[in-house]
């Protein structure tokens, strides 16, 4: 092999490793990635039973029901379409009603929500950018002290 072959081989090397690590990473990220829904949105998505997906809107007034256990369920709400929502686990402590809430889950095959992570807002002046801009998007009036400017 001459000098410039052996260059060659050892550039192509490189290359074909970058190309390797760079399709095994996208691929890792396509793995997890989990699309933004508010409730109107879901009407036009057609999403099969067991498609993960983040979930956000406002906690309906009057829907938190604690289950047997450490099992809540409450509806998750845009003002235009409402989503039963099921969570085991130990809710963030400024989870309440008629605040911002962001649900990470699938949808199981009778059509509830079922979430394993709850976010909830961490102050009075706070909800996540992409849920308060859904909700204006939808006509849902926010007070201004909701977003972070």
């Amino acid at each position: 092999m001459t000098r410039k072959q052996k260059r060659l081989a050892v550039i192509g090397g490189g290359v074909a490793f970058l190309v390797a690590a760079v399709l095994l990473v996208m691929f890792a990220f396509s793995q997890s990635i989990a699309y933004f829904y508010v409730p109107g949105d879901l009407a036009k998505a057609n999403l099969a039973p067991g498609t993960r997906i983040r979930l956000g809107g406002l906690v309906e007034t009057g829907t938190v029901k604690r289950g047997e256990g450490s099992t809540i369920t409450f509806t998750v709400t845009d003002t235009l379409a409402n989503v039963p929502v099921t969570y085991t686990g130990i809710l963030p402590d400024l989870f309440r009603e008629g605040q911002g809430v962001v649900a990470e889950g699938a949808f199981g095959t009778d059509g509830l929500f079922v979430a394993d992570t709850v976010l909830a807002k961490h102050d009075e002046t706070y909800m996540p950018k992409d849920v308060a801009d859904r909700l204006k998007a939808q006509g849902v009036e926010l007070s201004g002290k909701e977003t972070i400017k």
